[in-house]
């Protein structure tokens, strides 16, 4: 069992064993809970860290030729969706066709 000792500010340090094993980083959250005369400490749920990469394929645009991310507007597509007329999204579409040349 290690002993630590708590600061000024009532922080303590988790000793780099126990942190390693539960897997206690930076940003992690930890539960409090009091039982009796003793602290019961839980490791909240770690939520992994998203990566780019992650989020292939999450946009999807069925017009015919190349997209860039540039050429999305997610706050326009959801206000068109918002209002729900195909006319208005033919016209964001035909306004939203790169000029090549």
């Amino acid at each position: 069992m290690a002993t630590v000792t708590v600061s000024d500010k009532g922080q303590v340090v988790i000793p780099a064993a126990i942190r390693h094993r539960l897997g206690i980083a930076p940003g992690s959250q930890l539960d409090f809970e009091l039982e009796g005369d003793n602290i019961r400490i839980r490791v909240c749920k770690a939520i992994p860290p998203s990566r780019a990469e992650d989020g292939y394929g999450l946009l999807r645009c069925e017009l015919p030729g190349e997209r860039r991310l540039a050429d999305f507007d997610v706050a326009e597509a959801m206000r068109n969706q918002d209002a729900g007329g195909a006319k208005d999204r033919d016209k964001v579409r035909t306004a939203r066709r790169p000029a090549h040349g």
